[in-house]
């Protein structure tokens, strides 16, 4: 599966500009790719003002994304802020090259910028299948939390989209490597580059990991798009000749 991870810059609270942006560079995107992964809130920066920015699925972006997976027959994620019933979530989007969408709602909010105040937490995990790989997509914080990543589904690909400041990139880097290695998945992060409104700085370091802990793709600290061709066959037998997997703990998840 060719995967392209998108690492841009992003308007604050400005979806159409950012639509306009992802949009060009996926224009780019070689004609092979599977897989296209965008960063968390790729339409607005990590805002906590939801009720100035947030969507329905019906909405613009969503559209905009459906359009574009059809149009460039491949799958599109990326989380962005949705509101549902009266409440606000930070919600990854699978979109299938048919316009079928999954989504995953960040279950570990970020309480250090209040994001348990302004959005409602997700209740469980995503699996999905896509073109005979086993996805798990989760968002940021997550990473920080081993025990809801544990792979007791047999996931081949972990997938993180973030907006990850530099102050602590070297924990992205770290924990991104110990997903993978104690997982025996490939593992992709995709963060942001640029300042946001509050003045972070976010280096990006973009990157994909695979099941035995070496870089397919390299932390990249600058805008681009970059591709990883990830190899299942390879994953597999690495699998079954180490069986790590197998000896794994068995616990109860609350």
């Amino acid at each position: 599966m060719k995967t392209a991870l998108i690492q841009i810059p992003l308007v604050w609270e400005d979806p159409k500009s950012n639509r306009a942006y992802i949009e060009q560079k996926i224009n780019t995107l070689e004609v092979d790719t599977d897989l296209v992964v965008l960063p968390e809130m790729f339409t607005t920066g990590f805002t906590m003002q939801p009720e100035r920015i947030a969507e329905t699925m019906h909405g613009e972006t969503v559209v905009w994304m459906q359009a574009l997976a059809k149009a460039k027959n491949c799958a599109i994620t990326g989380s962005l802020v949705i509101i549902e019933e009266e409440n606000y979530y930070n919600r990854l989007l699978f979109v299938f090259p048919s316009g079928a969408i999954h989504y995953y709602n960040k279950y570990h909010l970020f309480t250090l910028a209040g994001e348990d105040k302004s959005y409602t937490k997700g209740i469980q995990k995503l699996i999905i299948e896509y073109k005979g790989w086993k996805i798990c997509p989760l968002i940021c914080y997550d990473l920080r939390f081993p025990v809801f990543a544990r792979n007791v589904e047999q996931y081949d690909l972990l997938l993180y989209v973030a907006n990850w400041p530099t102050i602590r990139i070297q924990a992205w880097d770290t924990l991104l490597k110990a997903r993978a290695v104690e997982n025996m998945s490939y593992t992709i992060g995709v963060n942001r580059v640029g300042k946001d409104e509050k003045d972070y700085d976010y280096s990006g370091h973009s990157q994909v990991v695979d099941f035995l802990g070496n870089y397919a793709i390299v932390p990249q600290e600058t805008e681009g798009v970059f591709y990883a061709q990830l190899d299942k066959e390879a994953l597999l037998q690495t699998r079954t000749k180490l069986g790590f997997l197998n000896d794994q703990d068995t616990f109860e998840w609350k």
